[in-house]
């Protein structure tokens, strides 16, 4: 293009312009950048670091200099960058999810309370798993995985392009059937022995009424849950690893759909 704004071509600026918003509207919604920690103006910042190396490769992807078609052009960056950041967290909301089980069994749900950094009523698990998912991903590199991942689409999917629908939607329906898997997988375990613990409980309570079986029931589940999920708490290293790749392959994925 010929057009240039003092030393650097205009339409250098623009691929720079479209490559952040995308960068910036995924990190609105992926995991770790998506928390309420790390501040809008570090994400605005994080988001033209991310366009600035891709930028120079992405100029002939560039639409006319036009009102019209800049405008369509930004707003299908937004929605492509809102779409991965949404498969990211899905990815990752089967940790969360995990511990929502456990609370839900365990009688923790009662002291749920609500979440300043998630924006969500959560209880102890809950709020326990996502925060250590969060800590282990910046600790392990496991962001660093994910932002290879996104920064991948650039090479996937021009600029002037945008995602198929009906690849989205196979993925992230496969993504919903995976979530619940790999929450099932985290706490099924304890689960089970919550609900075979309170089926123990019942019987107890049929054979001899007068041992008052319910209150004894709140503090022998607390004791079950806080003893058997510092076993499953201790494999989360794996699992966010594990979900860090496929994080990585599912946005990809979707992206390569899209492509001509």
């Amino acid at each position: 293009m010929e057009g240039t704004t003092g030393a650097v071509p205009l339409d250098l600026l623009v691929s720079v312009l479209l490559a952040s918003v995308r960068a910036a509207a995924w990190m609105l919604l992926a995991p770790p950048f998506a928390n309420r920690a790390v501040s809008g103006r570090v994400k605005a910042m994080l988001s033209v670091a991310l366009a600035l190396p891709v930028a120079g490769r992405l100029r002939e992807q560039v639409p006319a200099i036009e009102p019209a078609p800049l405008i369509t052009a930004v707003l299908q960056q937004a929605l492509v960058g809102a779409v991965l950041g949404a498969l990211c967290a899905l990815v990752f909301a089967a940790v969360q999810a995990a511990g929502d089980l456990l609370d839900l069994f365990g009688g923790f749900q009662l002291a749920s309370a609500y979440d300043p950094l998630m924006q969500a009523q959560t209880a102890i698990f809950g709020k326990l798993y996502s925060w250590t998912t969060t800590a282990l991903l910046v600790v392990t590199g496991g962001h660093l995985l994910v932002l290879q991942g996104f920064m991948r689409t650039y090479d996937v999917l021009p600029l002037d392009a945008g995602v198929s629908t009906a690849t989205l939607a196979r993925v992230y329906s496969q993504g919903l059937s995976d979530l619940m898997l790999s929450a099932l997988q985290i706490a099924g375990p304890l689960v089970a022995v919550l609900f075979v613990a309170d089926l123990g409980l019942g019987l107890l309570s049929r054979v001899a009424p007068a041992l008052q079986v319910f209150s004894m029931s709140f503090p022998l589940k607390i004791m079950i849950s806080l003893t058997l999920g510092g076993f499953a708490f201790a494999l989360l290293p794996g699992v966010v690893d594990d979900l860090a790749g496929t994080a990585r392959e599912l946005v990809v994925r979707v992206v390569a759909g899209g492509a001509p």
